[in-house]
């Protein structure tokens, strides 16, 4: 979960010349994010997503006229680190075993940012995480999975393991998360963006 970079919005005016690189050390991301290209392809990827709005209202298929109207002062909030998420919407939905899960649904535009973010963190990130792990990491999909577990099969492995750990997501270490993000993450603009999107209001 957009615009692409550009001044006035993503996919109608110029893009913006890009802020000079401010170290070797990562502290520029925040720059990346809002590049041209990055916002154009999470804006097509939120659009295909689709997805109901946020507490705004704000749809889907609003957001490009959205973000041309008001990418400039989105724009510069990133930019400065003083952007704010807006609050989730609570929703509860059904879960296959019985019972309901709380959903947290974020504004378009949100989601927008978020995507924007998770394309250019996943480059540094997902090197590192384990070849086994298929759920929402690029080029890895359920069939990845199925074959795995096949060639499991094959090799003699008989047992499954089939769990579902409760409210994990609300249980996350946060103050760990993050320090782990920071290992490799040097802007604090990306980071505190990070953190108030793990803890959504």
């Amino acid at each position: 979960m957009n615009p692409q970079g550009t001044h006035g919005g993503p996919s109608v005016t110029p893009a913006q010349p890009e802020s000079p690189s401010r170290g070797s050390d990562g502290d520029d991301l925040m720059e990346k994010v809002v590049a041209r290209q990055n916002m154009l392809a999470a804006l097509r990827r939120v659009e295909e997503n689709k997805g109901a709005p946020g507490i705004d209202q704000v749809t889907v298929k609003d957001l490009r006229d959205y973000v041309r109207e008001h990418w400039d002062r989105i724009r510069e909030e990133l930019l400065t680190g003083t952007y704010k998420p807006q609050p989730v919407r609570r929703v509860e939905i059904p879960k296959p075993g019985g019972g309901t899960r709380l959903l947290g649904i974020p504004t378009v535009i949100d989601r927008l940012i978020q995507q924007a973010l998770l394309q250019v963190l996943t480059p540094i990130f997902d090197p590192e995480f384990s070849p086994y792990s298929y759920g929402f990491r690029p080029g890895r999909r359920g069939h990845d999975a199925v074959r795995q577990a096949r060639k499991y099969a094959e090799e003699g492995y008989t047992w499954v393991v089939d769990m579902d750990l409760e409210k994990f997501f609300d249980r996350v270490n946060h103050d760990i998360l993050m320090a782990r993000v920071a290992r490799k993450v040097k802007d604090k603009r990306v980071l505190n963006l990070s953190a108030a999107i793990f803890r959504p209001e």
